[in-house]
């Protein structure tokens, strides 16, 4: 695994910059980046994007049995959040009281720990959203 975190940040900028693709031709975003629109095919123009850092939740569960790099963190809550510019995400909701992670409710983006490779080893982060409202 100490060989791949650095390759991650060179890798996967939609994990640290939340980059992802606009479409020229018909307007709509995507994340994470696609290579082709699928409203478009091949007419569309795909252009990189920097995604809005708030949106709202459409859909969430609380997940109780993690797998194993995650199973320190149980329970947490996983949602399906709708961006300002309508792309969708899945992401962890943090830092928000249970009441208040809801269908709707507006979240706004956070750069946090993913996972650290051991204790002594490299630590992975990427973006998680937190309720705002």
């Amino acid at each position: 695994m100490k060989e791949a975190l650095p390759l991650m940040w060179r890798n996967i900028p939609e994990r640290y910059n939340l980059l992802g693709s606009r479409c020229d031709t018909c307007g709509k975003n995507y994340f994470p980046q696609r290579k082709v629109c699928p409203n478009c095919r091949r007419k569309g123009k795909l252009v990189e994007a920097k995604m809005p850092e708030t949106g709202k939740i459409v859909s969430y569960s609380e997940v109780f049995v993690a797998p194993t790099w995650f199973d320190h963190e149980t329970p947490y809550f996983l949602a399906i959040v709708e961006l300002d510019n309508h792309a969708t995400l899945l992401t962890q909701v943090v830092d928000s009281k249970r009441e208040k992670i809801k269908e709707g409710a507006r979240v706004e983006l956070l750069f946090r720990r993913i996972y650290e490779d051991s204790p002594e080893g490299a630590i992975a982060y990427g973006y998680k959203f937190k309720v705002v409202s």
